[in-house]
């Protein structure tokens, strides 16, 4: 073989070994890519859950508030009754 085949036949080896090099990376750069984007998806529907979740406790928490606040209030106009003390309305 001569030298110049030899030059030729390395350079077309080079040439393969650098193309696969380059589908290799892109490859690799597509599937993280796609692993980012993934990871992105799943940490939004994280946050959404999480979001929703909040906002139903403060509902719950409110509603609880709400419903303590009148039961105590119901206490103490029972007990303003019992003492004489409570709003004479009838009277009015």
């Amino acid at each position: 073989m001569s030298n110049m085949q030899q030059n030729f036949n390395a350079g077309q080896t080079k040439g393969s070994a650098q193309a696969k090099t380059e589908e290799w990376i892109e490859s690799a750069q597509s599937t993280s890519n796609a692993a980012r984007d993934k990871a992105s998806n799943a940490a939004q529907s994280t946050h959404d859950s999480a979001q929703q979740g909040m906002d139903q406790s403060a509902g719950f928490l409110q509603q609880t508030g709400e419903k303590m606040a009148n039961m105590a209030q119901g206490a103490v106009d029972g007990v303003k009754n019992t003492l004489g003390m409570g709003d004479q309305t009838s009277h009015k």
